[in-house]
């Protein structure tokens, strides 16, 4: 996952630089692999300067060259031959100087000093496509008068800015930490540990308020315990277009291709804060409905990369009001509901669902996409209608429309915090030290663990643990929290270790018979080989030994060739050995 240092920097003033960021995650468990300086234009501009054009005359051996003498801010005028049609004196221009790379996709150029048809050149004026600032080769880039004096560098006229992406190496059970968000709340925790006390803060939707009653697209669930909550509202009178800059830098920085303003703002709130959303067109919305339900099995539905698929009467989909499929709940997007440049109204969906239908679905179509991601490891219900307010907020204010009431909001069983008894004594029994109470209770608090009540004289803690935390819900879990927060690094070794003496059984016996035997076959010249326990069917298929219906299959496999359960070491041996001889190892001693 990448994270962009600039974008944390919206919830967490942390004042650590990238690379301490990056030292501080790894220590709290979201080890950080590379710190990656990333530039909204490639090169940074460096070498490239604004320049005032003293004088133009045509090239003495050319019909479209000009022969121009450029201020650089030098105070010695540089003469360069210029192409461009528009080219005249007066103007204020932007230089590449001798020694600039200058980039054109995935190929670079130096400018040096040259000679053009007899004319020596020091530098080359620039259009907008040359430098990376736009699009444009009808001609040169001609600034403003007085925009900026000469020399002054182009990356600050421009107010270019750089970024640091940290790519963040998760576990499994870390989805409450898969945005940016979620990585400021966990330093935070950090911080208040180690450094200030600080809390991640959120963008504010106080201001959130339909424009109008009426118009709203109507919702139904079919099963809440497929699809515990399900927001939504709807926005008519919306402009799609192209982001504006910061958000679509936000965007490429961690990788991302900008599409337009609507779909950027819900891949915005992704990665921000880390709940899916999808934006329906209205228009293809029939009956005004929207309903979460199951269809037919074999129904047809084309996704959004343009594939037809046969859907399982498992699949959890969004329909329209006829029942017409529109979404695969929580994993892709229809091709023919989604947001295109000729949308007005939009329905936006913020909703969560069961993360086992999820992720039956995801493998069922060998689909894996941002949403089904955080989907399958469980996505937080209390943070939908956040998220669908501050993505009404963005589009209101980045493509205008009016937002249309009521606000759809089934919950019909709210998620309470997860409860928790904990013991002071049963931290320091597992972490092997002891830390204070003070320490402890300042720490849950740094992770928003509740304490709701004590009990044994205060020795026990009755604890709320959020409901975005899905992976703690134990005694150990939490003690696991407390501990990466606290450092691993500040448990120190013990000076001595206690054991205790046991008697040897059957299988420690077989275990060292086993390791003798692997020695002295080793010490005569051969090698150990460990084969996959998964295999393929069609070795056991007509075989009498190891019939084919005695198999154990695999219910999704990874692929054909290990689709079953080993019935022999056989096969496994033999694949060694073509894999030796095919590549001329022949002289093989295996065991």
């Amino acid at each position: 996952m990448n994270i962009s240092y600039d974008w944390l920097s919206q919830y967490i003033d942390s004042g650590l630089t990238a690379e301490e960021l990056a030292a501080a995650l790894t220590s709290i468990g979201l080890e950080t692999g590379s710190v990656e300086e990333v530039e909204s234009i490639r090169g940074g501009l460096r070498g490239i300067v604004i320049g005032r054009v003293l004088t133009c005359t045509e090239h003495p051996d050319s019909d479209h060259l000009h022969v121009t003498t450029v201020d650089l801010g030098t105070g010695e005028p540089v003469q360069i031959v210029c192409g461009a049609p528009n080219v005249a004196a007066g103007q204020t221009v932007v230089v590449a100087t001798v020694g600039t790379v200058l980039y054109d996709g995935d190929k670079e150029f130096k400018i040096k000093k040259s000679k053009i048809r007899g004319v020596e050149s020091f530098g080359m004026i620039c259009a907008e496509d040359e430098i990376g600032t736009g699009t444009s080769h009808d001609g040169i880039i001609v600034l403003p008068d007085g925009a900026a004096a000469p020399g002054t560098p182009a990356a600050e006229y421009y107010g270019l800015t750089s970024d640091h992406v940290l790519e963040v190496d998760l576990t499994p059970n870390r989805i409450d930490a898969a945005s940016h968000y979620g990585v400021a709340r966990d330093l935070a925790a950090w911080m208040s540990c180690h450094r200030t006390p600080v809390r991640a803060k959120l963008p504010d939707v106080g201001t959130f308020a339909t424009d109008r009653t009426g118009d709203a697209v109507e919702v139904s669930v079919a099963d809440a315990a497929d699809c515990p909550r399900y927001c939504g509202v709807t926005i008519r009178g919306i402009k799609v277009a192209e982001s504006p800059d910061w958000l679509r830098r936000r965007l490429t920085a961690i990788g991302l291709r900008p599409i337009n303003n609507i779909v950027d703002i819900t891949n915005y709130i992704l990665h921000g804060i880390g709940q899916p959303l999808h934006c329906f067109d209205i228009a293809h919305i029939g009956g005004g409905k929207v309903q979460v339900m199951t269809v037919a099995e074999g129904t047809e539905f084309t996704t959004l990369d343009g594939v037809e698929r046969k859907l399982d009467s498992r699949d959890l989909m969004i329909c329209n009001g006829t029942g017409r499929p529109m979404c695969m709940a929580g994993v892709f997007g229809g091709l023919d509901s989604g947001v295109t440049e000729t949308t007005t109204d939009v329905f936006i969906e913020s909703a969560c669902f069961n993360p086992t239908v999820i992720r039956k679905a995801a493998r069922r179509h060998g689909l894996n996409t941002d949403s089904s991601f955080r989907f399958e490891r469980g996505v937080d219900p209390n943070g939908c209608l956040y998220a669908m307010k501050l993505a009404a907020l963005m589009i209101r204010e980045l493509a205008g429309g009016e937002i249309c009431g009521p606000v759809v909001d089934l919950y019909p069983a709210v998620a309470a915090p997860y409860p928790v008894e904990l013991s002071y004594s049963q931290i320091d029994t597992l972490v092997g030290k002891h830390i204070e109470p003070s320490a402890v209770d300042s720490i849950l608090d740094s992770l928003e663990i509740k304490i709701s009540g004590r009990k044994d004289d205060g020795r026990v803690l009755e604890l709320e643990v959020p409901t975005y935390r899905v992976d703690v819900q134990r005694p150990c879990d939490v003690i696991e929290d407390i501990l990466r927060i606290y450092g691993y690094n500040n448990v120190e070794m013990p000076s001595h270790v206690k054991a205790s003496l046991a008697f040897r059984t059957p299988t420690d016996a077989a275990d060292a018979l086993c390791e003798h035997i692997s020695d002295q076959l080793s010490a005569q010249g051969f090698n150990e080989i460990l084969n996959n326990s998964l295999t393929a069917r069609s070795y056991y298929d007509g075989l009498q030994t190891y019939p084919a219906e005695k198999c154990v299959s695999l219910l999704n496999p990874l692929s054909g060739d290990l689709s079953l359960m080993r019935q022999t070491l056989l096969f496994g041996g033999l694949e060694s050995i073509a894999h030796n001889r095919n590549r001329r190892a022949l002289d093989l001693a295996l065991y």
